[in-house]
């Protein structure tokens, strides 16, 4: 879906700066005018990614184990399916001739791709987290300096 708004505003924009070229005859002033809109353009993007990851790490950093374990769990499975698929029914089907190879639709592939970006970012907030609260690094650090 994200993928389908920045391509509707990619095809906006550059027009935009066509009609902002034809408009503004000081060069200067309508480079100033392309540079803002491409800066607010970026900062709605890094603010759209910031909330996902606000909420990545809410989620890994939650109380209960469904919600920290759901995006590890649909890993799971889409890689038992993809195991399936290309190696398990292949061979099946060349040993016994039978092999059920199951449908990935593509959405599953999407969420599961947004998954793995998640799970990443959680684990890396959650290794973040321990260190800011001495249950990591900050911790070794101090007890090598003790020692």
């Amino acid at each position: 879906m994200n993928g389908l708004i920045e391509k509707a505003v990619g095809a906006l924009v550059e027009p935009l700066f066509d009609v902002i070229d034809q408009a503004v005859t000081d060069k200067d002033e309508a480079n100033r005018l392309k540079q803002k809109i491409q800066s607010r353009l970026i900062d709605s993007r890094d603010s759209a990614i910031k909330a996902r990851m606000q909420i990545i790490l809410a989620e890994a950093t939650g109380e209960s184990w469904i919600q920290r374990s759901w995006r590890p769990l649909l890993m799971l499975v889409v890689v038992a399916i993809v195991a399936n698929n290309y190696l398990l029914a292949p061979y099946l089907g060349a040993m016994f001739g039978v092999g059920l190879q199951l449908e990935l639709p593509e959405r599953l592939w999407d969420l599961m791709t947004l998954g793995v970006g998640g799970y990443i970012a959680g684990r890396s907030g959650e290794k973040i987290a321990r260190g800011a609260t001495g249950g990591g690094l900050v911790s070794m650090v101090q007890a090598k300096k003790r020692d």
